[in-house]
């Protein structure tokens, strides 16, 4: 997407955000229907974050659940007043269709399900939210996104982090020139994982420290310099062999943006890092900690942000609700920003193989 499209359409979506962050999404009127959502799986980033950032959500609510895992289902329903009727297994899925409370998928499984659950959900007539990544490579998502037009409904992506203030003043920062022209950007995030058994650490499930929580650095490095990068170089190091014999450990890579802007990122699965800093002509910008669900914080040469801390979550959800219900497209969350991550993600992968080829996008 060229500069000038990018930036409106990114204006647009955060001036609606911020709208409705600021007076609670009073727009809604009263009677109106809330719409219902549906979680696909529900393992800890949807028990711990998005049940209960539903409960606060003031356009959406949760109207069903779908697990593979019986021994879950009488809590989840003591605590959400959940109806035998909204829930499902992974074998009776496809009957949601015939659920006209629910109004909203939302596919929280490992990677490697995203595009299966997306189409089944596209089929039964729902509109979708995907967690990020939105699949293993640019093709499936390509499939996910015009899937959605086909179905002539909506894709959206978990990238919670537009809607939260401390990333949407950075942004606008970097949209107004407030500092001057944007010459460089660095960012990292990362974790020690532990658990050697879980999901994230097989391959077949599209694991991975990139996949998981590079992919933060990657959306950070395009919303701040606006533009998209047209090469990519990538190194990828390992100090555990046997861990991380089917995934990346830590890949480091640069992204190179027209007019010469340079990003410089970092991901890894055996160290902690959590920021953004951007350097422009007349001052810079920094985020940390950035990427977490919990607190953020940020300073520029010349301030403190003093922002409150919010349910990502709870605005992403509300956000999405917000454009369905009233037809505007944030097309910063949407299928097509989720198809240029993948794009990316292809090419920072490409390049780890081919020991740092510059790799033209």
């Amino acid at each position: 997407m060229e500069r000038r499209k990018f930036t409106q359409s990114l204006a647009t979506s955060i001036a609606g955000i911020s709208l409705a962050h600021s007076f609670g999404y009073q727009g809604l009127n009263l009677g109106q229907k809330k719409l219902g959502i549906a979680l696909v799986g529900l393992g800890n980033y949807a028990t711990r974050q998005l049940a209960p950032a539903l409960m606060e959500t003031q356009m959406c609510a949760l109207k069903g659940i779908v697990t593979g895992t019986p021994s879950k289902i009488d809590q989840w329903k003591k605590t959400y007043d959940l109806k035998d009727h909204q829930v499902y297994n992974y074998d009776n899925f496809d009957s949601i269709a015939n659920n006209d409370e629910i109004d909203i998928v939302y596919v929280v499984l490992p990677n490697n399900m995203h595009k299966e659950y997306t189409l089944r959900a596209f089929e039964a007539g729902k509109h979708v939210i995907c967690e990020k990544p939105l699949a293993m490579n640019a093709q499936e998502a390509a499939e996910m996104v015009a899937a959605g037009k086909k179905a002539n409904r909506e894709l959206f992506v978990g990238y919670r982090l537009h809607y939260e203030p401390h990333h949407q003043e950075t942004i606008r920062l970097c949209r107004e020139e407030a500092f001057g022209k944007i010459k460089f950007f660095e960012g990292g995030f990362g974790f020690r994982i532990g658990n050697p058994n879980q999901w994230r650490l097989k391959k077949q499930y599209g694991g991975g420290a990139l996949m998981d929580v590079g992919i933060y650095v990657i959306q950070a490095a395009r919303y701040t310099i606006g533009q998209e990068p047209i090469a990519i170089s990538a190194r990828e190091f390992k100090t555990d062999l046997e861990k991380f014999k089917e995934v990346d450990e830590l890949i480091t890579w640069q992204m190179e943006f027209p007019e010469g802007v340079v990003a410089n990122c970092t991901t890894t699965f055996s160290a902690s890092t959590n920021h953004l800093y951007v350097a422009a002509e007349k001052g810079f910008i920094r985020v940390s900690p950035a990427y977490g669900y919990g607190r953020v914080g940020g300073h520029t040469r010349k301030y403190k942000f003093d922002f409150p801390q919010v349910n990502q979550q709870a605005l992403h959800m509300d956000g999405i609700a917000h454009s369905l219900t009233n037809g505007i497209h944030h097309l910063n969350v949407g299928g097509e920003e989720g198809l240029r991550d993948m794009k990316i993600i292809d090419a920072i992968f490409e390049s780890t193989k081919a020991d740092g080829k510059r790799i033209l996008i």
